[in-house]
């Protein structure tokens, strides 16, 4: 297994490698569209076959995960995920903002090097972006949730004439706001539903103990069926990094023009991705992030030959849960949310982009400019999509901040590759996300599983002690059999003295172990993890302290 998955991290590295060889080297040959379509098709379907992934898997996910929670450790785990992205989100915007003030890549000479710019300023405010997502939220229809998200528009209405000195001599177009659904999955609502969802199952227990099976064997389905298609991913990363690279117009005028630009943005993204995130990873775990990053060194290589937090996910999974150890009930609530709403490397490019359009045009920006920037460009980020974007958030900073937003679609030639680095750095942002909740919250979850363990090792002990009750059991016999040692190896505790503390507890007489009684349980826990994230977590009148 260990060789399969360093075997896979090769390929997936050398695909991206690969990937950039053949796009310079077919470049000069200037091949025509019908050969570009043929060179990222295999891209295209890869991508396809991602995208269907992500809605079951998300599904199941995060219901899976909730179930075998108990509510309080659920809400625990949200805020502290909500804070965490937050956080990251505001301290990437910051690094952007103090970097492109210092190294100023704008030059307003740049334009004659560069032509004008097509796009047009929006009409949409940066108001209008946070009410969407708290629309996107609570969908009204579920179903239409899983393929469409509603989004605020400004349709031109009939033109007003104005009269000035007595003549009607200025026409204004007059704008009048829509709510329009656009074909993209939301992702923010399913999230919202399937939390609901999951946490009201594990308050339920015993009684929705069919239902919380049901989402577990789902989501060994869907990663089993993920974990087959993840040999794909190569092949299918090669064909979009080729494509992308053979597809650009005037790369090599562009880049020359362009280069100071590009340098801040990645140096932005290398100080968050190397320091910021590091530390803050460090401070709060006191363990090294640098080995932790080698861990997820799959998921980032995969990441920017996709451009996708969305088509990351399932390495991401994988990455974390059996590399890094990390808790499934983490990986499977942070991990959605963060490719949704985290986005450090688009906030900190969005913040570049923003003011180095006003160092073209030489506007000289304010305290009050750039602490809007920063407020705008976090709010934007959040949501903007799990999947390839367009800069349609950066034209709404523009236009809030009011600044041009036409010259911004001289970016796009150079944004192929921001693009693929800011989603690393965003896949990063995740997984170290997932490690910090899971340091934070592993002493309540593993209370939770010892609480567990102690009620089925007890039901076991009464079917043992009353041989008539294994036949009307309703639960079939724990994996934590007190007659079957973990793996052949002896119980810390002994076993005698489990039975009897146990087998003469009651609701009127809770069982309370010493701590190096409870750091006993610890072995058996970490052995039989995976057989008790099988089962739901059910409240118990038993408790360890």
């Amino acid at each position: 297994m260990g060789m399969k998955k360093d075997l896979l991290l090769v390929l997936t590295i050398e695909s991206v490698v690969i990937g950039v060889v053949l796009g310079f080297v077919i470049r000069p040959f200037n091949p025509t569209n019908d050969t570009i379509s043929l060179i990222g098709f295999p891209g295209e379907i890869f991508m396809q076959i991602v995208e269907m992934m992500i809605l079951p898997l998300i599904i199941s996910s995060v219901i899976s995960a909730l179930a075998q929670v108990r509510a309080r450790d659920a809400r625990r785990i949200g805020i502290v995920t909500i804070i965490y992205y937050m956080t990251t989100t505001f301290l990437s915007t910051f690094t952007g903002i103090i970097l492109v003030s210092s190294i100023h890549p704008g030059d307003p000479e740049l334009i004659d090097a560069l032509g004008e710019g097509t796009l047009e300023n929006t009409a949409l405010s940066t108001l209008d972006t946070f009410l969407d997502q708290i629309r996107n939220m609570f969908p009204e229809n579920i179903i239409q949730a899983s393929f469409q998200q509603v989004q605020t528009e400004y349709m031109p209405m009939k033109p007003v004439r104005v009269r000035i000195n007595g003549t009607y001599n200025i026409t204004e177009v007059v704008h009048k706001q829509t709510l329009t659904y656009t074909n993209e999955m939301n992702v923010l609502g399913l999230i919202v539903f399937c939390s609901g969802f999951g946490v009201i199952l594990s308050i339920l227990g015993d009684q929705a103990r069919l239902m919380i099976n049901f989402f577990i064997v789902l989501d060994a389905i869907i990663m089993r069926w993920i974990s087959a298609l993840m040999w794909c991913y190569p092949i299918g990363i090669l064909s979009l990094v080729c494509k992308n690279i053979v597809d650009i117009d005037n790369l090599t005028e562009t880049a020359q023009a362009l280069a100071m630009y590009v340098v801040t943005v990645i140096c932005g993204l290398m100080i968050h991705s190397l320091l910021t995130l590091p530390l803050l990873y460090f401070l709060v775990t006191k363990k090294s992030p640098f080995a932790f990053m080698t861990g997820l060194l799959q998921a980032l290589a995969t990441a920017f030959g996709t451009a996708s937090s969305g088509a990351t996910l399932p390495v991401t999974f994988r990455a974390l849960e059996e590399n890094l150890k990390i808790d499934r009930r983490v990986t499977r609530f942070v991990l959605p949310l963060g490719a949704t709403i985290t986005m450090d490397g688009t906030a900190l490019y969005e913040a570049v982009a923003v003011i180095f359009i006003a160092q073209l045009h030489n506007i000289n920006l304010s305290i009050y400019d750039l602490f809007t920037i920063s407020i705008t460009t976090t709010v934007a980020s959040i949501g903007s999509g799990s999947v390839p974007a367009g800069l349609d958030t950066i034209v709404i900073v523009l236009t809030t901040v009011g600044l041009p937003a036409k010259d911004l679609s001289l970016l796009l030639t150079v944004d192929w590759l921001l693009d693929r680095i800011r989603t690393s750095v965003n896949v990063l942002g995740d997984g170290f996300g997932a490690g910090i909740i899971h340091h934070l919250t592993k002493s309540s979850l593993l209370e939770a599983d010892a609480n567990d363990l102690i009620r089925q090792i007890r039901e076991d002990i009464n079917i043992l002690n009353n041989p008539h009750l294994a036949i009307s059991a309703s639960a079939p016999v724990s994996h934590h059999s007190v007659d079957n040692t973990v793996r052949g190896q002896p119980p810390a505790i002994p076993l005698q003295d489990m039975k009897r503390t146990i087998s003469t507890a009651s609701a009127d007489r809770p069982v309370h172990f010493s701590k190096s009684a409870r750091a006993s349980f610890a072995p058996i826990l970490d052995d039989e993890r995976e057989s008790l994230l099988a089962k739901p977590t059910a409240k118990s009148d038993i408790h360890i302290v």
